[in-house]
């Protein structure tokens, strides 16, 4: 069935979900929204996790559109975007839909070579996606849009890489085209992501930031900063911002102008950050003060391991253990929250490397009250330095976009790390999150009952974990009873959400 909808200004953009009880606006797609808006195309939105009939919705609103965008990462947002995209070809054979976001930047040719996906856009996307919708809109063959990738009689064609353009010269986000109601609904809490820095000076083997972005840092001036999310905050009614800048400390001068601007501006929003520890450690107990007087309530880092061997093998020689020590006390002194990301069973971490980490956690938490761990299991992801050595590590790696979904810490399962060793290490993991508290971004729902119970069971927790015993888990029985009465839990790991690029494609 053939339309013709090129007189169409409307385009729709779907977000499958990523999570539930931490949800909020996708910063990719209000990214690239401004430039369509500008020229005058109508937007519609749709996100899953706040439209219950996001499928029927979605085909409703491509009835009289010109094209469907998709944004997504690496893991199980690619099921849903699998469903609506083979709904619409159903619908519509003719109909085009565009994939953007991380993994498309990542997997261009596997990611275009499904059947029911017709373009993708590569990287930034504000200046690509705007040229090709131009293009899809008049007619016309989009060969010279740099950055996109799209089929022509049965042949993919990759147009070359658009050059990374500096975050400064951007369009602002297009934040008004967001139901910060419906999230405040679902989440409990008014919030939003800002970018005010793009790429990162290290070279993590886990992390896929510089096969984006390379490792050239570039960011927004500190009055920029201020300007934009003290009136974001204001004109929207967020009480938080989640700063998904990768490396927020890279410059310092920056950080403390960004600091005693919003002190000066009286802002009233809390705000939170990522770095990593060799930057935290190295701010003064007053540099720390001064941010959380201007509101910074928690920073976010990337410790991985207390194993030195691991760290080793990480590619993170610039971090050694004693570093995160300092971080957090720093932090906590300060009055604001550290969190620090783990991830178990990176390459050349055994029973002994393990047993080096968890009891690192342990003592953390125990001499540095309020310190919070966030744990993952290592997934070699698409551009990371060592996706390339999969092979060697015999590890399958999925052979198509739909494999693609449970490619996700959650269910992966490794050479090393199968079988009754998987499951160990995730009862493990079970009773790291009971064993301490840690604060979600979405409202605590729970009773004083529920909160005192889970108190009790955390006591037991530590002592399974300073033992290494885990038979017979009965207080994570009790705790997921105790979760039946709450949604807190997101339904994929929102800590993920940090690291998708706010400006990788749509």
């Amino acid at each position: 069935m053939k339309r013709n909808l090129k007189k169409s200004r409307k385009i729709v953009f779907f977000f499958p979900s990523f999570a539930s009880s931490e949800a909020t606006a996708p910063l990719g797609i209000l990214a690239v929204a401004t430039p369509l808006l500008r020229a005058g195309f109508e937007v519609v939105l749709i996100d899953s996790t706040i439209t219950p009939n996001f499928k029927q919705r979605v085909l409703t609103e491509v009835q009289d559109a010109l094209c469907l965008g998709i944004s997504l990462v690496t893991g199980p947002m690619i099921r849903e975007t699998v469903e609506i995209a083979k709904a619409i070809k159903a619908w519509n054979p003719d109909f085009p839909i565009i994939l953007g976001g991380w993994h498309p930047s990542l997997l261009p040719k596997q990611t275009l070579e499904a059947p029911y996906l017709d373009y993708i856009v590569r990287g930034q996307g504000e200046d690509s996606l705007l040229e090709l919708i131009q293009h899809i809109a008049s007619g016309s063959a989009p060969d010279f849009v740099a950055g996109i990738g799209f089929k022509r009689d049965g042949r993919m064609i990759m147009t070359p890489e658009r050059p990374l353009r500096q975050l400064v010269e951007m369009p602002p986000k297009a934040y008004h085209i967001a139901d910060f109601d419906a999230y405040e609904r679902t989440c409990g809490r008014r919030w939003a992501m800002y970018t005010s820095s793009l790429a990162c000076p290290f070279n993590c083997a886990y992390c896929t930031n510089a096969g984006v972005y390379g490792r050239k840092w570039n960011a927004l001036p500190a009055e920029q900063f201020v300007e934009e999310t003290v009136d974001l905050s204001r004109r929207y009614a967020l009480e938080m911002l989640w700063i998904v800048d990768d490396n927020f400390l890279v410059d310092l001068d920056r950080a403390r102008a960004i600091a005693e601007g919003l002190v000066r501006a009286n802002s009233h929003y809390r705000w939170s950050i990522q770095a990593t520890t060799n930057l935290t450690s190295r701010l003064s107990t007053e540099d720390l003060k001064l941010l959380r007087r201007a509101g910074l309530h928690q920073v976010c880092q990337g410790a991985e391991s207390g194993s030195p061997t691991v760290l080793k093998a990480m590619q993170k020689s610039w971090q050694d253990v004693e570093s995160i020590y300092e971080s957090a006390a720093r932090c906590l002194e300060a009055g604001i929250r550290p969190s620090f990301n783990i991830i178990f069973a990176f390459p050349g971490e055994g029973r002994k490397e393990r047993r080096e980490t968890i009891n690192f956690m342990m003592d953390m938490c125990r001499r540095l009250p309020g310190t919070e761990f966030w744990t993952n299991i290592f997934t070699p992801y698409p551009g990371s330095p060592i996706f390339d050595k999969t092979e060697k590590l015999g590890i399958e790696v999925p052979k198509s976009l739909e494999e693609w979904a449970d490619f996700f810490p959650r269910y992966t399962r490794l050479p090393w790390l199968d079988g009754a060793e998987h499951k160990r290490l995730q009862v493990t993991r079970d009773y790291l999150r009971i064993a301490f508290d840690r604060i979600p971004i979405a409202a605590d729902k729970r009773g004083t009952i529920t909160r005192l119970a889970q108190k009790c069971i955390s006591f037991p927790a530590r002592w399974r974990l300073d033992r290494d015993i885990y038979k017979f888990p009965v207080e994570l029985w009790v705790n997921n009873k105790l979760k039946k009465y709450t949604a807190m839990k997101p339904a994929v790991d929102a800590k993920r959400l940090a690291n998708t690029p706010a400006e990788a494609a749509c």
